[in-house]
């Protein structure tokens, strides 16, 4: 029995730890979003993005498709809110074609963390057919 406890404890311990050692992670639906009705034809596609923030080391990882021309640019936003616009403060890798991936590793300043943390930061995909911005996701935990 204490065989099995042990055991169990172990697992626990292991899996637990492997966790914290992964950092925090916050998850991105990328979804259509049109800058007004002139635009909605253009807007297409959908993805998703998972993010690992390590000290202040955040790490992008995401893939997108669907979308009516290619991809050319991806950003990483900080809004004052929510759901806000917000500028693009870091640039990301995209692989570029109507599906594909968005990456980076980004050092982060303290202000940026905060802003990570509150919920404040997205990911914008540009496209050809849509140079404001195709896809955009808010990095939620």
């Amino acid at each position: 029995m204490q065989g099995v406890l042990r055991a169990a404890i172990a697992v626990f311990v292991l899996t637990w730890s492997n966790v914290f050692a992964q950092g925090d992670r916050f998850d991105a639906r990328l979804s259509m979003v049109p800058i007004d009705a002139r635009n909605r034809v253009e807007i297409t596609g959908q993805g998703s993005a998972t993010a690992v923030l390590d000290g202040s080391e955040l790490t992008i990882a995401g893939t997108y498709e669907g979308l009516q021309g290619a991809a050319n640019a991806a950003y990483l936003h900080e809004s004052p809110v929510t759901g806000v616009r917000g500028p693009a403060i870091l640039d990301l890798e995209v692989s570029g074609g109507v599906e594909g991936s968005v990456s980076a590793t980004l050092d982060l300043t303290p202000d940026q963390v905060a802003a990570l943390r509150d919920g404040r930061l997205y990911i914008q995909v540009h496209s050809e057919a849509a140079p404001d911005g195709n896809l955009w996701g808010w990095l939620l935990d």
